[in-house]
């Protein structure tokens, strides 16, 4: 029988990810806390934190599980033809907390954000420590757009993006795809399925699928220079 586990002291171990609630989807432990050993564990086994701020923290593996494959991202010929006008820089790695910070901003018809200042903290030390990653979008010397996530092995693990100008999230989806096909990547973990994901490729597959393919990939190199901070060009066909 399933049951909620209760991460009650420092060196408390997740449960295996089978053991997540069908009722709410996916959870799985509360407790612990944001330390980056404990969230890159979490990652490194198929596990997420999602919480409000005046929550404990949350933590999460649903099934089924919301994926890309980096060559199955999808720009459509209108998004690469509006993308070509646009005098927009890329980077990656260069403004990490402004990006976590746009992310933050409360979307329409909400009322809050999951990413707290604890989580934005939190981040910020996995970014320091070189697991953190954001691609920004620029027009001028303005973040338009961007995203952030983790990234472990050939896996990268997406955890928000946001957009201040019309499609520039999108714009960092595609810098993403270039970026992860150049460096290597195989998988990109969305987590949870939504129309905009599913409308950009996504794809929904049990559980435990894909906790095949992050065992499988999660401990694969890629190019050691994979996410020195950059400017980048987008390549659209």
């Amino acid at each position: 029988m399933k049951s909620l586990s209760f991460l009650d002291h420092p060196l408390a171990a997740f449960p295996p990810p089978d053991q997540a609630l069908t009722e709410p989807n996916g959870l799985l432990a509360v407790g612990g806390d944001l330390r980056p050993e404990r969230l890159l564990s979490a990652y490194y086994n198929g596990i997420f934190p999602w919480f409000n701020s005046d929550d404990p923290i949350l933590w999460w593996s649903p099934d089924p599980r919301a994926i890309f494959l980096p060559k199955q991202i999808k720009i459509s010929s209108s998004l690469r033809k509006y993308l070509k006008k646009q005098p927009w820089r890329y980077t990656v790695n260069h403004a990490f907390s402004d990006v976590m910070a746009g992310c933050a901003l409360p979307r329409q018809k909400q009322a809050g954000t999951w990413i707290s200042q604890d989580i934005q903290t939190a981040y910020q030390k996995l970014h320091q420590q070189g697991y953190a990653h954001s691609v920004e979008v620029w027009h001028g010397k303005q973040l338009i757009g961007g995203l952030y996530g983790i990234a472990l092995g050939q896996v990268f693990c997406g955890e928000s993006m946001f957009h201040r100008h019309t499609n520039a999230s999108k714009a960092a989806m595609a810098v993403l795809q270039q970026h992860l096909l150049t460096m290597g990547f195989a998988l990109i973990d969305a987590q949870v399925m939504n129309p905009h994901l599913e409308s950009l490729g996504a794809q929904a597959i049990k559980r435990t699928d894909f906790l095949q393919l992050l065992h499988l990939y999660r401990d694969q190199d890629v190019q050691a220079n994979a996410w020195l901070p950059s400017e980048v060009s987008l390549e659209l066909p």
